[in-house]
């Protein structure tokens, strides 16, 4: 086998154990993200913490569990107008040894009204976050980041990180939503590289594509049904 001449890192993170929180560990885990909403430096005043919060898959990298959340909610963003609809989003990590209770749980969350109710023309709602940072040699150096989306398109069945057409991670949805953590902004292997977004159907069809930093409809190509990134035989709930 060739030496391969950009060695980047690929499917860096545990797959989902247990998908989409829910129960109790859910609550505990709304509590955390509600008050770190409420820590928003900028968050307009009286802006209230969201009830209900959106969960998306969990994953595991760097002796941390992430799992990406979302929330609706209202403010006033200007003196003297009406409330606006806008969409709390981020994550909560924590810390879990075999056999063991999470600790140490941190949150991150910021907020937009730039929502996927505004936008019909969106084929995936997209969230990132860089949770780390990967060094390789002579400079060379990528963003771990942290994704997390909601189709908005019918049939979608897995998605796919790519850098340059080479995947980098891969997540079945759950529901309707996925995470992945993959490195991304990849520097000096000439010019630099950014994450891509695939959705696929389950025969292997490209239905959907978006990039972290221009977000405009492409459309989907034909990919041979070989090609297919299914990984199973059945749809995870």
């Amino acid at each position: 086998m060739p030496l391969d001449n950009r060695p980047i890192p690929h499917f860096i993170a545990d797959a989902s154990q247990h998908g989409i929180p829910h129960g109790r560990f859910a609550e505990r885990l709304s509590a955390v993200f509600r008050e770190a909403c409420s820590e928003i430096k900028d968050l307009p005043a009286g802006t209230e913490p969201p009830e209900d919060v959106v969960w998306f898959p969990e994953r595991a990298w760097s002796g941390r569990v992430w799992i990406p959340a979302s929330a609706n909610g209202e403010a006033v963003l200007n003196e003297g107008e009406e409330p606006v609809g806008i969409e709390f989003f981020g994550f909560v990590s924590f810390k879990q040894l075999e056999g063991e209770d999470p600790t140490d749980f941190r949150a991150s969350v910021d907020f937009t009204d730039v929502t996927a109710s505004d936008n019909p023309d969106w084929a995936i709602d997209l969230g990132d976050e860089v949770i780390g940072k990967w060094l390789g040699e002579n400079g060379r150096e990528a963003d771990i980041t942290l994704i997390w989306g909601r189709s908005l398109v019918k049939d979608a069945f897995a998605a796919t990180a790519e850098l340059e057409g080479v995947a980098v991670d891969q997540d079945p949805l759950f529901t309707d939503r996925f995470t992945l953590i993959a490195p991304d902004a990849l520097k000096n292997y000439g010019d630099e590289a950014y994450l891509d977004i695939y959705l696929w159907n389950s025969r292997g069809k490209q239905i959907a594509r978006e990039s972290l930093y221009d977000i405009e409809e492409i459309e989907p190509e034909e990919v041979d049904a070989a090609e297919s990134p299914d990984g199973g035989d059945s749809k995870p709930n």
